[in-house]
């Protein structure tokens, strides 16, 4: 689950900390730079914000532990609230987190393919449409919570190095309903494109990537909204979820 975490603040940084390059847009007379500067500092202040992120092969790897699209709504304090979908038909997952406390519900898609033979069958029966419930202290809880902190995904997109790539602004655009204006740059043959809202303050909206060699290229497409909306507290009622203590007696 990290993975998909680090990948997106890798997006996500390769255009943040590029030079620009000077190119007059009408309307709005700040360079890509200042505009990716703004959208950085912006980002780097939120107290919360809607993830959604996607990944696609056209040469998939058939490894379906990994997750090919989050939908989250996370914050600062590692809470959050939203979905996990695993690549090459590995399931999807609900995941909500509080505090160190964490459910989760996977379908019997994502049983099947984390769990061996009778193991994933077993499971996928005794946690039906049910949360597993514990806290991170578990390490498969932990795992799947590790894509909940926001903190932590600032810190990569601050920290992150990257090549000296210039970067190009075009001209406006929509996206999702959106006005953004487009930042790209290409660097070590990938593609990428950061979409910054028109108006102030300027936000980071989207970030996407194109990787690969014909027929076998990947597209990551990275996007943020709901900037500083509390992520909703609801968690599961005690009638809806199953103690992860039980995976035990599944020998898991």
């Amino acid at each position: 689950m990290r993975r998909a975490l680090m990948i997106s603040a890798a997006v996500a940084a390769s255009l943040l900390l590029c030079p620009s390059v000077a190119t007059a847009v009408d309307g709005d007379d700040l360079s890509a730079d200042e505009l990716a500067e703004q959208a950085k500092d912006n980002f780097l202040e939120a107290k919360s914000v809607h993830l959604r992120y996607t990944e696609r092969s056209e040469a998939p790897s058939g490894d379906r532990t990994r997750p090919a699209a989050l939908d989250l709504a996370l914050d600062q304090d590692g809470n959050c609230v939203g979905s996990l979908t695993m690549a090459s038909g590995g399931g999807h997952v609900d995941l909500v987190k509080r505090g160190d406390q964490v459910w989760m519900k996977p379908d019997a898609a994502f049983w099947k393919a984390q769990l061996p033979g009778p193991q994933g069958n077993a499971a996928a029966e005794l946690f039906k449409d049910r949360y597993v419930h514990g806290t991170t202290e578990n390490d498969l809880l932990k795992g799947m919570a590790e894509t909940c902190d926001l903190a932590e995904f600032q810190h990569e997109v601050e920290g992150e190095v990257t090549d000296e790539a210039e970067l190009t602004k075009g001209a406006e655009t929509t996206r999702d309903g959106t006005d953004v204006i487009p930042l790209s740059s290409t660097d070590d043959g990938k593609e990428h494109v950061l979409y910054v809202t028109s108006d102030e303050p300027h936000l980071l909206a989207e970030a996407t990537e194109k990787s690969g060699s014909a027929g076998k290229e990947t597209f990551i497409d990275l996007r943020f909204d709901d900037y500083d909306k509390p992520v909703p507290s609801k968690t599961p009622p005690p009638d809806e979820t199953v103690e992860v203590d039980r995976l035990q007696q599944l020998g898991a």
